[in-house]
């Protein structure tokens, strides 16, 4: 039995999502936030040294990082499921997304919510940060292109961990006109599965209406 240790409005969300999108047998060990600090709480930290969620437990074994737990779902249980081809064209696009997603693509919202939090919201900082976020959602467009997904007609693991960076976008108040990725984020919180990470992960305050 696999166990997601998982915390509320944070990127665990995606990885409740792909074991349900993989229909995979799983333990959900659900963490609330501080209320007042958004922090998690010291359980995360005794668990894993870095304190924070998702942390997959496979039999014993620890996993941190959303980018790691992807890759190791889809090679381990995947059964070439949410993944294109690898011998394929898409591959490399695809490995770059999921890639994409935990790092070039959220670097820019993780400085502005710092420059939020010590008061530099404004700061030549802060611009900068602005301006990569924008750069970011903006090569997300043009992957998306006239495609249903980001991978064209394929739904993969990479939709569910890129589409976070919008989300966060949001919530930091940068999220530009991005008419594709809207029209994206519709068919993701279509998608049954979703909905059932949802039912079984609790409510996710990033999914706002599109």
């Amino acid at each position: 039995m696999l166990t997601l240790h998982h915390l509320n409005n944070s990127r665990s969300q995606k990885i409740v999502w792909l074991l349900e999108e993989l229909e995979l047998d799983y333990e959900l060990v659900k963490y609330q936030r501080d209320a007042v600090t958004l922090m998690g709480p010291p359980a995360l930290k005794a668990l894993h040294p870095l304190g924070k969620a998702p942390v997959l437990d496979d039999s014993g074994h620890l996993l941190s990082e959303s980018g790691a737990i992807t890759q190791y779902l889809l090679s381990r249980y995947g059964g070439g499921r949410l993944a294109p081809d690898p011998a394929g064209p898409d591959h490399l696009r695809f490995l770059e997304c999921l890639y994409f997603a935990v790092s070039a693509g959220m670097n820019p919202i993780m400085i502005k919510v710092y420059a939020s939090a010590f008061k530099l919201t404004g700061s030549a900082m802060d611009l900068a940060a602005s301006n990569e976020l924008e750069c970011a959602l903006t090569y997300i467009e043009t992957l998306l292109g006239d495609g249903d997904w980001l991978m064209g007609d394929l739904f993969t693991a990479a939709d569910i961990q890129m589409s976070f960076i919008p989300e966060l976008a949001c919530a930091v108040g940068a999220a530009g006109d991005h008419p594709a990725i809207k029209a994206w984020q519709r068919r993701l919180y279509a998608r049954p599965g979703f909905h059932r990470a949802i039912a079984h992960g609790g409510a996710y305050a990033y999914a706002e209406p599109v």
